[in-house]
């Protein structure tokens, strides 16, 4: 189908999508009228396809059923929504991004067994939470460990030193949220 074409098939589409609209919303033409300042006639034939669209109709139509411009009229979605997972080896690791870079980071990490291994704290600038989804996680924070099973988390600042490693031989699964410091996770959750 041509470009031509589509532009054509949209069009027509958007009197039958005015007419779904508008009884979803439970408006009768002379309250769509009232709304928009369209007359009664006008919104009829855009419904019925007689009349074409204006820019000028289009808005105060999108404003009404609280939609954006390009949704009223069927426009195709622009861009990629999907992140283009690129995975990352760093110090035996496995990070696999989750977010697009700026603000608070995803990742899913990946940390395989490692017996022979000293653990390494390290610091830095930010805040992390992490939680497991497979395998079991020792965390060394400062003088503490912790152990965590599949659905548990925890946060931490990374200003305090810190390791993340298996605690059994296999490999742990996480997901795991970096933010620039001062930036915590914040759960609310419902009481019954």
């Amino acid at each position: 189908m041509s470009t031509e074409q589509e532009k054509k098939d949209r069009l027509a589409a958007v009197g039958p999508r005015l007419r779904e609209l508008r009884q979803r919303h439970g408006l009768t033409l002379a309250h769509l009228a009232e709304q928009t300042g369209i007359n009664e006639s006008t919104l009829s034939r855009l419904e019925g396809g007689t009349r074409k669209p204006t820019l000028e109709m289009l808005l105060p139509l999108a404003e009404v059923f609280t939609m954006p411009l390009d949704e009223l009229v069927g426009a195709p979605r622009t861009g990629d929504p999907r992140i283009h997972l690129r995975p990352v080896n760093r110090n035996g690791m496995t990070f696999v991004p989750l977010s697009r870079p700026g603000g608070v980071q995803a990742h899913k990490l990946l940390i395989p067994p490692r017996p022979d291994t000293e653990p390494q704290l390290s610091t830095h600038e930010g805040f992390e939470w992490v939680y497991v989804l497979a395998g079991r996680l020792r965390l060394l924070l400062g003088e503490e460990t912790v152990v965590l099973k599949p659905g548990e988390a925890a946060e931490f600042d990374t200003h305090v030193p810190h390791w993340l490693g298996s605690d059994d031989r296999r490999t742990v699964e996480l997901l795991i949220l970096f933010g620039p410091q001062g930036e915590r996770a914040h759960l609310k959750a419902r009481t019954t």
